[in-house]
């Protein structure tokens, strides 16, 4: 069970992409607050302060693209995993790049899905649906560190 002061954090520099996510949530009916950073360095900033003696005021979830300015996603995948409050929180890999490589790495640095943004809204409903499901109801979360 997740914490009631519990957010989604979504790592998302592409306007258009937080609005069709942030729809998507809204149409599968997610009521947990979704927080929005617009690049890496906006991410770690907003996670140093849920990690700094606030472990309930950790994300539920972070959806993390991987192509982000200032920091990628990679490096905030990387430093996530690296804070003793923050590393077992699950990161979603949500990007555009099916680049065997990218996989790979995601998954060496810790990520706990990787997900191919899809094209169509009614796929990304799906997704936003299925993420809901698995990651925020079935999943059992671990408690902070």
């Amino acid at each position: 069970m997740t914490d009631a002061n519990a957010t989604i954090l979504v790592v998302e520099d592409d306007p258009d992409d937080r609005d069709l996510l942030a729809r998507a949530f809204r149409k599968a009916g997610v009521t947990m607050p979704l927080r929005f950073a617009v690049d890496g360095d906006e991410a770690v900033a907003y996670l140093e302060g849920a990690a700094g003696n606030q472990p309930n005021a950790c994300p539920a979830v972070i959806l993390l693209d991987l192509k982000l300015p200032r920091r990628s996603g990679f490096e905030v995948l990387e430093w996530i995993k690296g804070q003793s409050v923050l590393r077992r929180v699950p990161v979603i890999i949500l990007t555009s790049s099916r680049e065997g490589i990218d996989l790979r790495r995601a998954y060496d640095l810790g990520a706990n899905s990787y997900l191919v943004k899809p094209a169509r809204s009614e796929d990304l409903l799906r997704m936003v649906e299925q993420i809901h499901a698995y990651w925020l109801g079935l999943n059992q979360a671990a408690a902070p560190a």
